[in-house]
């Protein structure tokens, strides 16, 4: 075990261990220096807060950035905490045994500014106060760990919410911004305030082995939410949410439209979701730079509101066109499918009413889905139809007691092959001689 002297503001210098015997090839990348939070003060009784200690580990070992890099090891224990920062070429570690504990005491979460892309909080206006795990204008970081735990605490911040007694929109757990080569993997998130992955203006993103866990009834307790990201890989993740399971996101009227920055080059595979207020996969709302590309494949849904839902409306403006789904498998479900072009939530009264979101090619193929109340809602925009939808190879079994009326189609076009029920006339049948498309490529971020 070696014992590295840094310099801290050239006034004091602090001796940290370097974990040479420590094995963090789970983290998906090799550090050359190594710490633990023990070494900068950290206290695992859940009771002292360890928001310096954390903030002093991590700015400390920034200094190995150009050195190989270095990791913060956070052992068994609760660690209490508020939110701190990340930095570049830096794995924060979590033993399995280690929880990391969100600090109740609202003087120990900033607040920031709001998004460019949305103008102003989800929750209030102005500003939010900042993640629980927080970076920006990174490089080269890994949030990871043997399954070790993130616990958000949530349910003073749920209540508030609920109360209307909230100034500033609620932290999320994790949200990394301006940011490339993101890794988050191997990890419990439980009882975040709002969102609990929150990826934005980023590239080349692995989210990957998380168990994310809330109650179904806690407010927006959104599981993964890209937004305005390109190359994204989400797999291999188990999640229990009072949201959507994954909201794919690329900003709000006219701040989105303006930023104008979308998620794209979008793989998710090997989902399990439990939402019974919400979707599986959600595209939108909030999705005014645009969503394109995304492909989502071997996905299961229990007990939630909808499978694939696309939620837009007049003022979004832009995209959300070529998605590719196949094979889910649904389990107790509201719905099927459900695109609605009228979920009109603003941040204001100064969006563009002329702005028309465009919704094309959407291809759905492979389904089985059971104990199903009703096939499908697609309701596209009065004038402005969402055209190029496809749906092949759909076996849907219904409840006992099911919707009378199963497809609800109003202002779409496209085509359906081999489905059950049979889906309404303006889904054209082409019996067995069509197969919805899936393209065979692959992302840049399958090899990363």
């Amino acid at each position: 075990m070696l014992m590295v002297l840094i310099n801290t503001n050239g006034v004091a210098s602090r001796k940290v261990r370097v974990l040479d015997s420590f094995d963090d090839s789970a983290a998906g990348c090799s550090r050359k220096y190594s710490a633990s939070l023990t070494d900068f003060g950290g206290v695992g009784d859940g009771v002292t807060s360890n928001t310096k200690a954390f903030q002093a580990g991590i700015d400390n070992l920034s200094l190995y950035a150009s050195y190989g890099g270095s990791l913060l090891f956070v052992p068994p224990g609760k660690w209490l905490t508020g939110s701190f920062n990340l930095t570049s070429h830096f794995t924060l570690y979590l033993h399995k045994d280690a929880t990391i504990l969100a600090s109740q005491d609202e003087s120990e979460w900033a607040v920031i500014d709001p998004l460019p892309s949305y103008g102003r909080g989800r929750d209030a206006d102005g500003g939010r106060y900042i993640s629980l795990i927080f970076g920006t204008n990174l490089t080269d970081v890994v949030i990871t760990g043997d399954n070790g735990t993130v616990d958000g605490q949530g349910v003073t911040w749920w209540d508030k919410f609920h109360k209307g007694e909230l100034k500033y929109t609620r932290p999320y757990l994790i949200e990394i911004m301006y940011s490339q080569g993101v890794r988050i993997s191997n990890l419990t998130l439980m009882n975040s305030p709002s969102w609990n992955v929150h990826p934005v203006y980023s590239s080349n993103v692995v989210v990957q082995g998380i168990t994310i866990l809330a109650p179904v009834t806690s407010p927006n307790t959104d599981g993964i939410n890209p937004d305005s990201c390109t190359n994204t890989r989400i797999e291999d993740c188990y999640i229990v949410s009072g949201d959507d399971c994954i909201a794919v996101k690329s900003g709000w009227d006219e701040y989105g439209i303006k930023f104008g920055m979308p998620t794209k080059q979008l793989l998710i595979r090997r989902l399990t979701c439990i939402s019974p207020f919400s979707a599986v996969i959600a595209l939108g709302s909030e999705m005014s730079g645009g969503i394109e590309d995304v492909r989502a494949e071997d996905i299961t849904g229990i007990n939630s509101e909808s499978a694939v839902r696309i939620k837009t409306a007049v003022g979004r403006g832009n995209y959300v066109k070529d998605i590719y789904v196949r094979r889910m498998t649904m389990k107790t479900m509201k719905m099927v499918f459900w695109m609605a072009g009228n979920y009109g939530s603003h941040p204001d009264n100064e969006y563009d009413p002329n702005a028309i979101p465009v919704i094309q090619n959407i291809n759905f193929r492979d389904v089985v889905a059971e104990n199903v109340t009703m096939a499908a809602r697609l309701e596209g925009i009065p004038g402005h139809p969402f055209t190029g939808i496809c749906i092949s190879n759909a076996t849907i079994e219904l409840t006992k007691k099911p919707k009378k009326i199963q497809w609800n189609c109003t202002e779409i076009a496209g085509v359906s092959s081999d489905v059950t029920p049979k889906p309404c006339n303006l889904l054209k049948d082409l019996g067995s001689q069509n197969t919805c498309n899936f393209p065979e490529d692959d992302f840049p971020i399958v090899k990363f």
